[in-house]
């Protein structure tokens, strides 16, 4: 037998315990910090170098339009990070989170325009999986070659953990991607899960994929017209991506129609034609 650390933090900021937290704060419209939060920062980091840090995430206020703060709120986080990368230690599996104004906001607006630092004090650091909820999981050989079973990817995991698990040949929906009803128009609900495509894609630069697009409800799978819809939707997704930076070499599209569904059409019910109705990205190379 051989046994390994699933790296799942199961919601581990909202429901640890003995995870601390540091808070800096920004000016309106601003990314780096005033002179008295970065001294802040700098005395927090003396004291804390042989701490762990956990997450950094970031947040802004809601003045201004949802994508402008998600880029801000990015844009706080990698300030933070650049400062702090050498000189407290990180998790291997750290995450950082950009929630524009996404999230359960102050009516004080200056307390919503932050990042906040989650870490494990070196006292606790004995316990860190325990803290993090992080369970031992068993994978068993099949056969004398040490084979193992494939691993399972939850699919409540977040996105860059299930890219990460996903081996290069191997698909995996975006969950959350919706369209305007018969348009390739991205709704703005699926806004969070495609910046957290950009920002893994922006840290993975050998990451390369293909984004497939599926429709539901057509019993004709040549349909040219469904074939169509599904590949703008796909396109609609690269398009997204090379405008926040991402090479276009790095990412293809395809649009499969109702050729490829996960129930079969017609479907008993609205769960399936959503399960149908889906966007997946192929794992190229990693």
């Amino acid at each position: 037998m051989k046994s390994f650390l699933s790296i799942f933090l199961f919601f581990f900021i909202a429901n640890t315990f003995a995870q601390e937290q540091f808070v800096v704060y920004f000016n309106s419209d601003k990314f780096e910090l005033t002179k008295s939060e970065n001294k802040k920062l700098n005395e927090w980091m003396n004291l804390h170098i042989k701490d762990k840090i956990v997450a950094i995430n970031g947040y802004t206020d809601e003045d201004g339009t949802s994508g402008y703060n998600d880029t801000l709120s990015k844009k706080r986080v990698n300030y933070v990070f650049d400062i702090i990368k050498e000189k407290v230690p990180f998790r291997e599996d750290f995450e950082s989170r950009s929630y524009g104004e996404n999230f359960n906001q102050s009516k004080n607006k200056a307390e919503n325009r932050k990042v906040t630092i989650y870490y494990i004090e070196e006292k606790d650091l004995a316990r860190e999986n325990e803290i993090l909820g992080i369970k031992e999981e068993i994978v068993v050989a099949v056969d004398s070659t040490s084979e193992v079973i494939e691993e399972t990817i939850s699919d409540d995991a977040p996105l860059e953990e299930r890219i990460a698990k996903t081996k290069e040949g191997k698909t995996l929906i975006l969950k959350d991607i919706n369209f305007y009803h018969n348009t390739f128009g991205v709704m703005s609900e699926s806004r969070p899960t495609l910046y957290d495509l950009v920002y893994i894609m922006g840290t993975n630069p050998r990451l390369v994929i293909q984004v497939q697009g599926h429709v539901c409800c057509n019993t004709d799978v040549t349909d040219s017209r469904s074939i169509m819809l599904s590949r703008e939707r796909a396109k609609a997704v690269k398009l997204f991506l090379v405008a926040k930076g991402i090479p276009a070499a790095r990412v293809s599209f395809q649009g499969f129609g109702s050729s490829m569904p996960l129930y079969p059409i017609p479907e008993q019910n609205e769960e399936e034609r959503i399960a149908n109705r889906r966007v997946e990205i192929l794992i190229v190379k990693k």
